[in-house]
């Protein structure tokens, strides 16, 4: 076999197994349910200190800095993806907050999830601008979203 064919075929199987791999249920990537909990929960963890920082700027508990702004809106932006796969089921229980409506009103919460996502990628996108006052209304905008999921599907 030439190299140009070893190269394409190693390019296919490559190609065919990401498409099985992006097939395969999200809940298939977790060994355990424990697993899934502890991953969502890293998941929000480093999302909420970067929003935090953010929320410190526009709050005025710490000086603005706008590339540090557009920095954390970006990390925000990309964790703001990831903790949704591991709400599979089997993950309602052990250490966790999540309220069992998850589950139960699941279209209820992805819809929210969306939401969340599409007003941290708006942060985002203002962040890059460097205004802080279009910063902050950005800013509040994302954080009433986090606050209704939490006030929905969080127990305190």
């Amino acid at each position: 076999m030439t190299k140009k064919i070893r190269g394409a075929v190693s390019g296919l199987a490559a190609a065919a197994m990401t498409a099985l791999l992006a097939a395969a249920p999200a809940q298939a990537q977790f060994a355990k349910p424990e697993d899934a909990v502890k991953y969502r929960k890293a998941s929000f963890t480093v999302m909420a200190q970067h929003f935090g920082r953010i929320g410190a700027m526009v709050n005025g508990r710490a000086p603005f800095d706008a590339k540090a702004a557009a920095d954390n809106a970006a990390v925000v932006e990309y964790m703001s993806k990831l903790p949704w796969a591991a709400f599979g089921e089997g993950t309602d229980t052990g250490e966790t907050k999540a309220r069992p409506d998850i589950w139960k009103e699941n279209d209820k919460f992805k819809a929210a999830a969306q939401k969340m996502q599409d007003e941290v990628a708006k942060l985002n996108a203002t962040a890059k601008g460097g205004n802080l006052d279009q910063i902050k209304a950005s800013f509040g905008a994302a954080a009433q979203t986090c606050k209704a999921c939490h006030d929905e599907y969080r127990n305190k």
